[in-house]
């Protein structure tokens, strides 16, 4: 875990005198983010909190989720879009709004200025799942597909805001998005004043600065921590250097929390309030994934579970009762069966290899005996007869097998080996 330990309480807004800073930086505190839950009273659910009796037993004390994925638009992210757009003058309003997003964002813009009254356009990438193109389309707002990344698209939106003199509405990096966000802080010390530890997904960092914004001048006692997904984790160097840090390039299945350098404004605030960032992996992610959908019956997109995942790759890491903030639930069907398939091969229940057999009648029959007496399910077989791997007359055999778990999977191998069959690959935790 990197990061400041958390500032004593003191006032709600502060000043940041870093020598990287060329202006005062004024900081959002717990007063303007409760101004803004305020403003939005009565737009806005309050999301719930759900008890994980795993993650409970897992770390010995009571686990929360914050369901955000419940929240209007499907994540977040319309709390810190309501709040920029709502500032707005009725001038400024007139003139319209951009955004530029992969997906949760340019819905909470769309839903934002749908309910505002304000003309939304935002920019995708080429590559934005179809359901986020649809969603954003339905709350009224007009989409524009360019380039393959969040940052083409960026450049294409604060173009257009340049050329008609819309409005560019950050996804995190503003006082106002970091206030919106922050009221999900609000509502969890309201809804479980015992909590102990509160965990958020980070990408930009716009809701971990909000979070803790919100509640470490009120209530110090209270660890904030952000959890950034390890192969797009610009955080931790950026807190050790002191300054925001690029990340040469950067990769995750959490496409949601994929930012390769945090904002400037948030990384102050990120510096100032929060208790560190830590850093979990895809299969950790794809492994809360699946608990989520099995254990509580909660679909969630692999970035809204990114704080949750933090719970499982390290139980006896953060003090109970813990909060997790399950950020967004908005994930397209098709990487959803993907990813369950993932889930099941970080969890040690989806088992591949491959055994090279004798190209003769019976061999194959002899080795399924065996599966089956080991009460490992068969969901595919593959025969490769023409790799230029294999010696004459030996044919490789790929398996997909459905296990009981990683020790299950691993006696399965023990005992294949044992009887002499050659395993040449294997693919999940079972080696």
């Amino acid at each position: 875990m990197l990061g400041p330990p958390p500032p004593a309480a003191g006032p709600a807004r502060r000043a940041c005198d870093d020598a990287d800073v060329s202006d005062k930086t004024v900081l959002v505190g717990h007063d303007e983010v409760a101004a803004a839950a305020a403003e939005m009273a009565g737009v806005l659910r309050t999301t719930p909190l759900q008890p994980v009796r795993p993650l409970a037993e897992a770390i010995g004390g009571p686990a929360y989720l914050k369901c955000e994925q419940l929240q209007h638009g499907g994540s977040f992210k319309v709390r810190g879009a309501l709040c920029r757009i709502a500032r707005l003058t009725p001038a400024e309003r007139a003139r319209g709004v951009v955004a530029a997003s992969a997906g949760n964002h340019a819905q909470g813009v769309a839903l934002a200025a749908e309910r505002l009254g304000a003309r939304a356009t935002v920019f995708m990438p080429a590559g934005a799942p179809l359901p986020k193109v649809a969603a954003t389309q339905g709350y009224g707002a007009t989409v524009e597909l360019v380039g393959a990344t969040v940052e083409d698209a960026l450049t294409a939106a604060r173009a257009y805001a340049e050329r008609t003199g819309a409005v560019f509405v950050h996804p995190f990096d503003h006082p106002d998005v970091i206030a919106g966000q922050g009221t999900i802080g609000l509502e969890i010390l309201a809804q479980y004043p015992e909590v102990r530890t509160i965990l958020v997904a980070v990408g930009g960092g716009g809701l971990l600065s909000g979070v803790a914004a919100a509640v470490k001048p009120v209530r110090p006692d209270v660890k904030v921590f952000g959890v950034q997904a390890a192969g797009a984790a610009a955080y931790p160097p950026s807190l050790a250097a002191g300054t925001p840090v690029s990340l040469d390039r950067y990769a995750t299945i959490a496409d949601g929390i994929a930012v390769g350098r945090p904002g400037d404004l948030t990384f102050q605030h990120v510096r100032t309030y929060a208790d560190g960032v830590v850093t979990v992996s895809d299969e950790d992610i794809s492994r809360t994934l699946l608990l989520l959908l099995e254990r509580s019956k909660i679909v969630a997109e692999p970035a809204g579970a990114a704080g949750v995942a933090a719970l499982q790759a390290f139980p006896h890491g953060f003090e109970p009762p813990v909060v997790a903030v399950l950020s967004g639930g908005n994930i397209d069907p098709l990487l959803l069966v993907k990813q369950i398939e993932y889930g099941l091969t970080a969890a040690g229940r989806y088992l591949r290899f491959t055994v090279l057999f004798p190209d003769r009648p019976g061999v194959l029959a002899s080795m399924l005996d065996i599966v089956a007496a080991q009460r490992a399910n068969i969901l595919d077989v593959l025969h490769q007869r023409r790799d230029p791997r294999l010696a004459l007359g030996e044919v490789a055999v790929d398996f997909s097998v459905e296990t009981r778990g990683p020790d299950h999977a691993r006696d399965l191998l023990a005992t294949l080996r044992s009887a002499g069959y050659r395993i040449t690959t294997t693919r999940g935790p079972a080696t």
